[in-house]
């Protein structure tokens, strides 16, 4: 297709797709052995603007989903089972940096009239866009002053959220899922932290799994991490095994909507491309190819059924002008 043979070119222009030194599929490969720092540097706004929709996109990846692939996804349900893929917000869920959770029950009200009807509320504080499983919108990131499209960000940044491509504007994800367990690919109950997904376990979970990516997809990464969630928060946070440069490129190649993982970041952190690059999937995903990331996923679960493909249905919470937002997603088996 067009869209795909472009990002191609771009990537090779930009040279995001280095290659990695190949993982074998044992247990050693998954507990740390030595992998090589890939070489990466953000395209020039030239090389990655306009997007494949035009200057005036604003959805990015969104513009795969149509009447069609929903269809196309919705024959994918077999048992109607559902199984949730979202994180229980609360006080003790790990947070990064700074973030912020507090839910407070507010006084019992006791309503006058003769049926003594009481009333229950909460007040709930922190940031909704970027805590628990959360759902993330093209301002949270930038190349400099750019977010996707090389919208400068100043321009849209005002004191109530931002006034072009808030997460309101995304609607209703529903799509075909594609869970991709490497941590069974590896022999292990969970990756260890600073792994880093490769192009070639991508695909050998593919071939392990007898599934192929398609364009509108929702890739999700299962690497075990998110057992420690509420057991070991400080571990949790510190560092997690994810998805590489030279994966997520290969990854977004072929079209997805979205790639998510059961760790914070969906990436490897720290990051293994260049010895001082900050997330740089987060800007490649989001900023360079208007791809939805989606963290903190549950997925043990999931990946205990032995689907491969589901359908993925989720919805942002419609908070204008918000970089992200927590949702709460379902596999449709």
């Amino acid at each position: 297709m067009t869209i795909l043979s472009r990002r191609a070119a771009l990537a090779a222009a930009a040279g995001l797709a280095a290659a990695l030194p190949t993982q074998g599929s044992g247990q050693g490969s998954a507990q740390g052995t030595p992998q090589a720092p890939q070489a990466w540097s953000p395209p020039d706004p030239a090389q990655r603007c306009p997007g494949p929709w035009g200057a005036a996109d604003r959805r990015g990846a969104m513009n795969r989903q149509t009447p069609e692939t929903v269809k196309r996804a919705a024959g994918l349900i077999r048992t109607g089972e559902i199984v949730e893929l979202g994180r229980v917000l609360e006080q003790g869920m790990p947070l990064q940096a700074t973030r912020q959770f507090h839910i407070h029950t507010k006084p019992l009200f006791m309503n006058p009239q003769p049926n003594r009807r009481g009333s229950n509320e909460e007040m709930v504080i922190g940031e909704m866009g970027q805590v628990g499983t959360q759902f993330d919108m093209f301002p949270h990131q930038t190349i400099g002053n750019h977010t996707y499209n090389c919208v400068e960000i100043d321009r849209i940044a005002t004191r109530n959220g931002f006034a072009e491509m808030g997460v309101e504007t995304v609607g209703n994800i529903f799509t075909r899922g594609v869970l991709l367990d490497i941590a069974a690919l590896k022999g292990v109950p969970m990756l260890e932290a600073g792994y880093e997904i490769t192009p070639d376990d991508v695909d050998q979970a593919l071939r392990r799994q007898s599934v192929q990516l398609a364009e509108a997809d929702a890739v999700l990464f299962h690497t075990g991490w998110g057992t420690l969630w509420g057991r070991d928060n400080a571990r949790y946070m510190a560092s997690n095994p994810g998805i590489g440069v030279a994966a997520a490129e290969q990854v977004i190649r072929r079209g997805p909507i979205l790639m998510g993982a059961d760790v914070g970041t969906v990436e490897v952190s720290p990051s293994r491309t260049l010895p001082s690059a900050s997330l740089p999937i987060h800007q490649i995903a989001l900023v360079v190819n208007g791809v939805h990331l989606l963290e903190n996923l549950k997925l043990d679960e999931l990946a205990g059924k032995g689907r491969a493909e589901f359908v993925l249905n989720l919805q942002p919470l419609k908070l204008k002008g918000g970089t992200g937002s927590t949702v709460a997603p379902t596999a449709i088996l």
